[in-house]
């Protein structure tokens, strides 16, 4: 009776969740419009600060890799440019690494409004979300251009990309709502967030592939699959490069959805139960 208990909570609780965001919809993207404008408000250049830095770390590490370490894609994707295939990789990451920072620290950001009593402030992780998708948006364009300047065609494969992308969010989100709710108690948590996202994308095969480095032990291999980051940035790859639907890897979809979702409803619950001492901490 206590599971059955808990999980019709949970259900109800995702249920309210879903109608706070739809009856708050125009608020959210009206605040993620600001959100956006106002990251860059005080530079020359405002907005264009967002796809410049990206592009220059791309570069940098296409040198690195490319020119410098002479690196080449695996034998599933031979035939194309690594520089290609370093960038249908990395974009992914970027959403999530942004999108999961500037979340984490949402609340302390918008402060004032966790403070009014009549605010929805479940909306605000997902403000800033929408916020980094602005800018994934854009990438996801660029992706499609480079495809057609190396020779890749567009073809049918490239639209599960919107797939990936609801798949990435839904991750962000039940991680931002642990991870926000989090901080507010906690401040040097986003310190070790912004640490742990820096080994995350070298222990996530982005830049590298278990082949390269002479992985072949099975249970090695399916440890670093464990991550779920692996399973959205090897998705692009097969939406951009390799030409797979994502239910020919059945048995990592459904591992995705199943962590992703017990995250969703671990991060729903402890927003609700640490929702009214916001005010208090803040």
């Amino acid at each position: 009776m206590g599971i059955a208990t808990k999980g019709k909570k949970a259900v109800s609780l995702g249920r309210n969740w879903c109608r706070d965001i739809w009856r708050n919809r125009m608020l959210i993207l009206d605040l993620a419009n600001k959100d956006f404008k106002g990251r860059y408000a005080a530079s020359y250049l405002g907005t264009i600060w967002a796809f410049v830095q990206p592009i220059v770390t791309i570069l940098i590490y296409v040198f690195v890799f490319q020119v410098g370490m002479k690196a080449t894609p695996p034998d599933t994707a031979k035939n194309t440019p690594y520089s290609l295939w370093l960038t249908v990789g990395i974009v992914p990451w970027f959403f999530f690494q942004d999108a999961l920072m500037s979340a984490t620290n949402s609340l302390m950001e918008f402060s004032y409004l966790v403070k009014k009593i009549v605010f929805k402030i479940s909306v605000l992780p997902i403000v800033k979300i929408i916020s980094a998708f602005y800018v994934h948006i854009f990438f996801v364009f660029l992706l499609f251009v480079l495809s057609c300047l190396f020779g890749f065609l567009p073809h049918i494969y490239m639209l599960q990309a919107v797939y990936y992308t609801i798949a990435a969010t839904v991750l962000i989100l039940g991680l931002s709502y642990i991870t926000a709710s989090t901080v507010v108690f906690f401040r040097d948590l986003s310190q070790i967030i912004s640490v742990i996202l820096q080994f995350g994308m070298w222990l996530t095969p982005i830049m590298w592939t278990m082949d390269t480095m002479g992985i072949e032990n099975e249970w090695v291999q399916r440890l670093f699959k464990l991550n779920p980051v692996y399973y959205i940035v090897n998705g692009y790859r097969d939406s951009f490069i390799n030409q797979v639907w994502f239910w020919e890897h059945k048995g990592w979809t459904v591992y995705f959805w199943v962590v992703t979702l017990l995250i969703c409803g671990l991060g729903t619950v402890t927003f609700k139960k640490l929702e009214k001492h916001f005010a208090d901490v803040l």
